[in-house]
């Protein structure tokens, strides 16, 4: 099974900021303040971002890819 269909199976097409920090073994304050940073590993992440009104999502295809190192 890849990253993808596990995260797909786990969290769905989005992930929420928690649910990200989850993943990445983080807190959600140190994920937002490494998010804030410019950074090539934070343009990545922040490049699967979506923002719906004022919530705040990651594609979770586009994370798979990011942690597969594509």
């Amino acid at each position: 099974m890849t990253i993808e269909e596990t995260l797909l199976r786990e969290y769905g097409p989005l992930l929420s900021v928690v649910q990200l920090a989850k993943v990445l073994d983080r807190s959600v304050e140190g994920l937002r303040v490494s998010l804030r940073a410019d950074t090539e590993w934070s343009r990545s992440i922040n490049g699967t971002r979506l923002n719906l009104g004022r919530r705040i999502y990651f594609r979770t295809a586009e994370i798979a890819k990011v942690l597969g190192g594509e």
